[in-house]
């Protein structure tokens, strides 16, 4: 049986993961030492934290790094390692680090899992190869992730996906709704994503959207470790609230959504929340993005179901016009919401009802035993 387990997680999210994932194998044995790099949600768990996850926060933006700092936090990472000498090095999500450790750790003889995968299957397929030689099990949270990596070659299971599990166990606010204006009959909610530019842009066409919609309260779920200046602009719009730290309260009360793409349009479709998806970047990234990802659609929830079940509003797609008449449709038209939540019913049975950190505890100690 396994005594001791590295893992790595390298932003809030993994942390998240990672810590449930750890609850999960101490009870399958409380007896496993834990030593990794993450946060509090690994700490709490019972995680030795010889590294917090911030140190890798800029480790996909490599050209933003000094040399000497990459081969620095590697090497600590490589060290701690081999003096723990784990029964199995967990890694979680964030590719741009593990898998570098990961191609290490095979060299050194140690056991590799590695807990949500990288996307290879919208771009970088490349790394496939790599991923064959180097993780002895790699643990997938999309449904269609199993016969994509197992088609080649890779030992693959599909765990179900950790939002599931963090929803299920979510106990809603009962008092969030009255702590906001009533004056309004519904309520919209907008999750402008965790980034500089993204927030930015989706306040310039919530401005024009909140004259449309004279009589919908938008709430604007904020993150309270970004700055908060960068939501002042919808501070400004008249029928606009902003909540931080409460993003599943919102969802659990909200008539319907617009997300910026990203996990949240999984997490708003559990919830059952017609949404918009809306993502623009620069003309640059956009013209570089598209010839690199070879996926049909950028929602999750559109990937999973492979159709166009939520609309997306991509690049020039998203102007302040299409998304007053996309919003009215949500709002007002009982079909357009009906088939969406229709779609929703199908994602859920094709995610399944798996506990994802327990399924994963299960297939690291079926592998080690």
């Amino acid at each position: 049986m396994m005594t001791k387990c590295f893992i790595l997680a390298g932003e809030k999210s993994g942390d998240l993961h990672a810590g449930n994932l750890v609850k999960a194998l101490k009870v399958k044995d409380a007896k496993v030492s834990f030593k990794g790099w993450g946060g509090s949600e690994m700490e709490n768990a019972g995680v030795e934290i010889l590294q917090h996850y911030s140190v890798l926060s800029y480790m996909g933006l490599d050209f933003l790094w000094s040399l000497r700092e990459i081969r620095r936090v590697f090497a600590t990472c490589k060290e701690q390692i081999l003096t723990f000498n784990p029964d199995v090095l967990v890694l979680v999500d964030n590719s741009g680090f593990n898998m570098r450790i990961a191609k290490w750790a095979k060299k050194n003889g140690f056991t590799v899992v590695y807990y949500i995968a990288p996307k290879t299957w919208a771009w970088n397929s490349s790394r496939n190869r790599a991923i064959k030689k180097v993780v002895d099990k790699l643990l997938v949270i999309l449904p269609f992730e199993k016969d994509y990596f197992s088609s080649r070659g890779i030992k693959t299971a599909y765990v179900g996906n950790p939002l599931t599990e963090r929803i299920d166990d979510f106990n809603p606010d009962p008092t969030f709704r009255q702590s906001l204006p009533k004056d309004c009959e519904k309520v919209v909610a907008l999750l402008p994503g965790s980034r500089k530019g993204e927030i930015e842009r989706m306040v310039g066409e919530m401005k024009l959207l909140a004259e449309k919609f004279s009589d919908v309260l938008f709430v604007v779920a904020g993150v309270s470790e970004i700055n908060k200046s960068l939501y002042d602009g919808f501070i400004r719009i008249s029928n606009c609230e902003l909540v931080f730290d409460q993003t599943y309260d919102l969802l659990s009360i909200a008539d319907a959504a617009i997300v910026t793409s990203g996990t949240a349009t999984l997490e708003t479709a559990l919830f059952k929340v017609p949404q918009i998806v809306v993502y623009r970047t620069s003309a640059l990234t956009y013209f570089i993005a598209k010839s690199m990802i070879k996926v049909k659609y950028i929602s999750l929830v559109n990937l999973i179901l492979d159709k166009m079940a939520v609309e997306e509003l991509i690049q020039d797609k998203y102007s302040s016009h299409q998304l007053i008449l996309s919003l009215r449709g949500l709002l007002k038209d009982t079909k357009i919401r009906n088939e969406q939540l229709e779609s929703y019913d199908v994602l859920k049975t094709k995610i399944g009802t798996h506990k994802a950190s327990e399924e994963a505890a299960n297939e690291i100690y079926k592998m080690l035993r």
